[in-house]
């Protein structure tokens, strides 16, 4: 089967939309099919490809950038097509047998209107402004989703922001890659992995230090990442006198995240939104942390049986989880103890496999081969 993908952002990007694609991509490559994906992300610097011609060489380079074992990258077959002119991404709809869009986007979409192809969509992320306001825009993704072949939610919480049926899929994570490591001591409490912006909530959980610097309790927090609000977040830290427990490390990617995730106990994801789905948590869960996370959106569904939710935005009740885990390292290990078999249900060949059963079944139904 020809399997076309439109993934907006994309491989060298690093994000969690651009690492799934890579790992569908390839898993859908290794069981046989045609993958070519489309992006409007450019190569990385001096790499093949920057005109949008399809380049096997650029999706190889793009699947190692995403923490792909040596062997297993050099086995991907699927293309790359980096910012297309309109007339090659219309050629490239009329080759595959099933168009498939990694949340809907209006801007790719127009080829249909011209060659009937099997329209196939996953979502990722909530179909409204930061805001919340729904403008025409999303208006317009949520009517078109009513002639989707299939459509496809990373979690039950998006399913349920839907006004028609989807098909529930949750989001792989890196297996090949993000483990335990039995010879690195886990000698680090808390540690947070993301963006450095108002919505992932930092300054919630530095604020929660103070609380539990109250309590008696002064847990190491070790942030990794960059952005607008680490200014804000350093001097938020020496405000409250939590700043001797902070470590801001700036920003860590891939292989270099395993051992840090192994040395601590706890992976803390603050967010004052709703979280579409969270794989962040599977690979902290896959490095033996617990997670401790918001309670809206799909994050619970990432997080599982191995961790413990707490009300968005909500300092006071963060603390309290987290002095409960501090104080009883006991409910750690039961946390942890669920974590085998949550992880399995998030591997990456299960969950390509659960979209090759979608994708074959609609081309199938389309009278493909």
């Amino acid at each position: 089967m020809r399997i076309l993908i439109y993934s907006p952002a994309f491989l060298p990007s690093i994000g969690g939309l651009e690492i799934g694609q890579a790992l569908l991509a390839d898993c859908l490559a290794r069981r046989g099919h045609q993958v070519t994906v489309v992006t409007r992300t450019p190569p990385a610097a001096g790499a093949a490809g920057a005109t949008g011609a399809a380049s096997p060489a650029g999706a190889t380079s793009a699947t190692s950038a995403a923490g792909n074992a040596g062997a297993k990258a050099a086995a991907a077959a699927f293309q790359v097509l980096r910012r297309p002119r309109p007339l090659a991404l219309l050629r490239a709809v009329r080759r595959c047998d099933v168009f498939f869009q990694a949340n809907v986007s209006l801007r790719g979409l127009w080829p249909l209107l011209l060659v009937r192809r099997p329209w196939a969509v996953s979502h990722h992320s909530w179909y409204c402004r930061s805001d919340g306001h729904v403008a025409w825009q999303d208006r317009l993704k949520r009517y078109l989703l009513r002639f989707a072949a299939v459509s496809i939610s990373v979690s039950a919480a998006m399913a349920a922001d839907l006004d028609t049926p989807s098909l529930v899929i949750p989001n792989a994570y890196r297996d090949h890659l993000f483990r335990r490591l039995p010879e690195v001591e886990r000698e680090v409490d808390l540690i947070f992995l993301g963006r450095l912006v108002s919505d992932k909530g930092v300054d919630l959980l530095i604020a929660a230090l103070g609380q539990l610097a109250e309590r008696g309790l002064r847990p190491h927090l070790t942030v990794v990442g960059d952005g607008p609000e680490l200014p804000r977040l350093r001097g938020q830290a020496e405000r409250l006198g939590v700043a001797a427990q902070v470590e801001l490390l700036g920003t860590r990617r891939d292989g270099d995240l395993v051992p840090l995730l192994n040395r601590h106990r706890i992976l803390v994801m603050p967010s004052r939104y709703n979280e579409p789905f969270g794989v962040a948590a599977l690979e902290g869960i896959a490095c033996g942390c617990v997670v401790v996370g918001s309670a809206g959106g799909g994050l619970p569904e990432a997080i599982g049986p191995c961790g413990i939710v707490f009300p968005n935005g909500s300092v006071t009740d963060l603390a309290a989880v987290l002095a409960d885990l501090l104080r009883h390292p006991e409910r750690q290990v039961a946390l942890r103890a669920g974590a085998a078999e949550h992880l399995a249900s998030h591997a990456s060949e299960r969950i390509a496999g659960l979209y090759h059963e979608a994708l074959t079944a609609i081309d199938a139904a389309s009278g493909g081969d």
